[in-house]
């Protein structure tokens, strides 16, 4: 059954490559994923180019675990040296833009899906979800449609992480600072020049330390990355923008971090959005237990994914490997499809049969 899995999510894998999927483009994708599943048997519902589907003997007095990954892609880099649409085979390498990030993961969850889909008695439903723009965080992706899915007790997303279990992801915001001063001529004592007040709120970016920090990660992280000001030489600034860069911790909730940044600087603060929020997973969670008994280990993510659009605990947990996403000539080995089914099945059926 296993061995039919495998092959089967090889050949999706295969299929999904063959069409370009690129964020706000993933219909075509989207309609080989819906008949992948209608094929096998499986109800779908869609929303423009979000597909998702339940077990077959869904019981809406039981506790939903939502099984969620990607088909969006980045565009390919002008690095690739192979036909990035083309499902090539080598030295057990499948290549493929998405083939990584995040294929792999998503059809090795499809297929773990599928595996519980028949079942009868199971303590937990099942949610299939393949979702859109991911790579954009996009509005029109997994945050669409989870007023749609239903009640949700938790998550499994699927990045690729080696299928080690990242039990915590930093979250993102991005401020658009303003200090505002007052113009002068810079040969006179005039004006206020907003430059020197955007600094003394720069060295608070740099310098201050949030007083709860992440088990996993540690202190909150806030970069200043862009700065302008002035028009020419000879005229002081009345005003001074500067981005702010901060990626939030699990220790905090973003609306926490913006009120306490607004109560200790002196310029405008807006942020762009507060919608990629940190997320995490208790290790006493029996999801998080199952992985470690089959001698998983756990880490904190640095990087952000549809996570951040969840308000239920959530594991991401995939096959392959983070370094490759985004790549040249991105591949994945089969032999991780293999272990990705694998493992998602061990790992449920110690939750859902215990």
């Amino acid at each position: 059954m296993v061995e039919k899995l495998i092959q089967d999510s090889t050949n999706l894998l295969r299929d999904l490559i063959r069409v370009p999927s690129f964020s706000k483009e993933e219909n075509q994708t989207g309609d080989t994923i819906e008949r992948f599943l209608q094929q096998r048997g499986v109800k779908t519902y869609r929303k423009l180019n979000n597909v998702w589907a339940y077990n077959k003997f869904f019981d809406a007095g039981k506790p939903t675990i939502l099984l969620n990954s990607h088909h969006d892609t980045v565009k390919p880099n002008t690095g690739y040296t192979r036909n990035p649409f083309s499902p090539d085979f080598e030295d057990g390498k499948l290549y493929g833009l998405g083939s990584n990030d995040a294929g792999g993961c998503l059809v090795s969850l499809i297929a773990a899906f599928l595996h519980f889909y028949p079942e009868e008695d199971l303590q937990y439903n099942f949610c299939i979800a393949a979702t859109a723009e991911e790579e954009i965080s996009g509005t029109n992706g997994l945050e669409l449609v989870i007023p749609d899915l239903g009640p949700l007790d938790f998550a499994i997303v699927g990045e690729p992480t080696l299928m080690q279990l990242a039990v915590a992801e930093r979250g993102l915001m991005v401020l658009d600072c303003v200090a505002h001063g007052k113009a002068g001529h810079a040969a006179r004592e005039e004006g206020d020049n907003a430059i020197y007040k955007a600094l003394k709120d720069i060295e608070w970016f740099i310098s201050y330390r949030f007083p709860r920090e992440s088990e996993e990660f540690g202190p909150i992280k806030m970069s200043v990355t862009v700065i302008h000001a002035g028009s020419q030489h000879n005229v002081v600034p009345a005003t001074c923008e500067f981005v702010v860069d901060i990626r939030v911790t699990d220790a905090y909730r973003n609306d926490e971090v913006l009120d306490l940044i607004r109560r200790h600087v002196s310029c405008e603060v807006k942020p762009r959005s507060v919608r990629l929020k940190p997320s995490s997973i208790l290790k006493e969670h029996p999801v998080v237990q199952a992985g470690l008994a089959l001698g998983r280990t756990t880490y904190g993510s640095p990087t952000t994914s549809d996570q951040a659009l969840l308000d239920i605990p959530s594991l991401k947990l995939g096959p392959g490997d983070s370094a490759r996403s985004h790549m040249a000539d991105e591949f994945i080995y089969v032999n991780e499809i293999g272990e990705g089914i694998g493992l998602y099945i061990a790992v449920l059926e110690r939750v859902v049969k215990a």
